[in-house]
């Protein structure tokens, strides 16, 4: 079996900005001038404190020019800051969006290329959680908390700088009073904080996968009496999530001793520069200065403190999102180059493969089969025998875990994806249908076809009259993921694609099965168009199927026998 690497149910957050750097390069001009902004912003609010020193001292001199110019430059100075810090938090919020979107657009990207075998691995709800709930998150935080947090940090920066030009001595006292306690408070959230946090994003994923598959088994859960046994499942993943959210609402707590910390820091800056300035060691205006540089210091340390929890939800749903990203089991299979040509029609063959689903249980061993062009050939076994599977790998939708599978010579797993597409198609016996019309539904095929292309394919399989019948033809809308569709409506678009498709080789896993009577005939007037000139191999759970077949393969036990 080959391995999967699985999605970390905590991803880990070690370095994980420092992980989400490539993905912020192509937005570093954007990102660079914001900074820019946001520094000019954070300068204007850390020299209101010495102007407001100058003018203090201007009225104790008596000296009115002075106090003018203080006047008017400290209102000139808070009308730019207000100016500065807005534009600031509207070019940050622009440049985050942006990040964000193409965090999703890769999201997306990653989930739609991943190998079948790794999405199959995974609980639906938790990708789902991690390619939206993180992103929305992440898209919240950028809206709402990371123009705050920005200004914040650049305003700690600058006015620090404020206090060690005015009084080195009065910023060391600060430094012995205040920073050892907070870098405490800080560490003891910091411990807490990643396990609380990403405990918290794991329960809620849970409880997004169990959602998903609740809508999925609604018609079993109903039917089969097991609905009361499924909410006590439910219920005890909502109280981890409450026992979760609880934790790190503990967590939260212990970063809100930092007010403390400051209280005390204030008293104690108070006291002693008004015994300094007393005894002549500092001027009346380098304490004014200073117990309003230290006031916006610690206002911002107050704010960073609030924005501390919100950080860490962002960074968690990052950590988890850059685990789907840069997961090797998401990457997509190599292939070779995009430009391969192949024939149009050609051999396929399958030379000794092997799969498992699980470690030690083989579910094909040693399979070894040609299919000449144009050869029509079935598939037949028990449930369970594998001939699913053995479609799927056909269709290089699985890789095998020992062995190949070629066309015409090559290898499926060099192809790139749309060429494989352009030659092998594989029909399920569950075709997917996505919400929208039956024309963007039959548009699901390499080439992105246009109106006159479908069009074409409806009356090359004979469904003209079958689509004109429809409310609004083309554009009939098909309900939420196909619902309005009967299940051989479903094949008759499953059909429709591989017709627009033209591929060397096509599999059907009996798409004449549950078929509804009043659509059979248009079913099997599209199979006999459809199947002309071209490889068709059906894996048959019907003999009827099987009788119209040139050949038959059976899996049994893993392997295959012609007969």
């Amino acid at each position: 079996m080959a391995e999967v690497t699985l999605l970390a149910e905590r991803a880990p957050e070690k370095h994980t900005f420092r992980r989400s750097l490539p993905y912020l390069r192509p937005h570093a001009g954007a990102l660079t001038a914001t900074l820019g902004v946001v520094a000019l912003g954070a300068a204007a609010i850390a020299a209101l404190p010495p102007l407001v020193g100058r003018a203090v001292a201007a009225v104790i001199d008596k000296d009115r020019d002075l106090l003018t110019t203080a006047v008017v430059l400290l209102v000139s100075v808070v009308v730019l800051q207000i100016v500065l810090i807005r534009f600031s938090e509207l070019l940050l919020l622009r440049t985050g969006e942006r990040v964000v979107r193409d965090l999703r657009e890769k999201a997306v990207e990653r989930l739609a290329n991943a190998p079948l075998r790794f999405l199959e691995s995974h609980r639906t709800g938790d990708l789902l959680r991690r390619a939206t709930g993180e992103i929305a998150e992440l898209a919240l935080f950028v809206r709402r908390d990371m123009p705050n947090l920005v200004v914040v940090a650049a305003t700690l920066l600058f006015t620090s700088i404020t206090l060690l030009f005015y009084s080195w001595l009065l910023l060391l006292v600060l430094a012995v009073v205040f920073v050892p306690p907070t870098l405490l408070a800080l560490r003891s959230f910091s411990r807490a904080a990643e396990a609380a946090f990403g405990g918290q994003a794991a329960a809620e994923a849970t409880v997004a996968a169990t959602m998903t598959e609740t809508l999925t088994a609604r018609e079993l859960l109903a039917t089969s009496g097991a609905l009361p046994g499924w909410l006590k499942r439910v219920r005890g993943e909502n109280a981890e999530v409450v026992s979760a959210a609880r934790r790190t609402g503990w967590a939260e707590i212990r970063i809100e001793t930092v007010s403390l910390i400051e209280g005390v820091a204030t008293a104690v800056l108070l006291g002693l520069g008004a015994w300094m300035a007393v005894e002549g060691h500092v001027s009346v205006e380098t304490v004014v200065v200073f117990v309003l540089a230290t006031r916006v210091l610690f206002e911002g340390l107050g704010d960073a403190a609030q924005l501390a929890g919100e950080l860490q939800v962002a960074r968690t749903g990052l950590a988890r999102l850059l685990d789907l990203l840069e997961s090797p089991g998401a990457e997509p299979v190599a292939a070779g180059a995009s430009d391969v040509e192949l024939p149009r029609r050609g051999e396929l063959r399958v030379e000794g493969v092997g799969y498992s689903y699980r470690e030690g249980a083989r579910v094909l061993d040693g399979v070894d089969l040609t299919f000449a062009a144009g050869e029509r050939v079935a598939v037949v076994g028990l449930t369970g025998s594998g001939k699913t599977t053995l479609g799927k790998i056909l269709a290089g939708l699985y890789p095998p875990d020992q062995g190949r599978v070629t066309y015409c010579g090559t290898d499926l797993s060099e192809l790139p994806g749309p060429t494989l597409s352009r030659h092998i198609a594989l029909v399920p016996q569950d075709v997917h249908i996505v919400t929208g019309t039956l024309a963007g539904n039959l548009a699901l095929v390499p080439g992105e076809p246009d109106d006159a292309a479908i069009t074409a394919a409806v009356a090359r399989l004979g469904l003209t009259e079958w689509a004109a019948g429809l409310p609004d033809g083309l554009a009939t809308d098909v309900g939420v993921r196909g619902e309005k569709l009967s299940a051989g409506e479903r094949q008759l678009i499953g059909l429709l694609r591989a017709a627009l498709i033209d591929p060397a080789v096509l599999i059907l896993d009996e798409a004449t099965a549950d078929v509804d009577p009043e659509i059979a005939g248009w079913v099997e007037r599209a199979l006999a168009e459809l199947c002309a000139e071209r490889t068709l191999i059906v894996i048959a759970h019907r003999p009827a199927t099987v009788e119209l077949l040139s050949r038959v393969v059976r899996v049994d036990g893993g392997r295959v026998n012609a007969e």
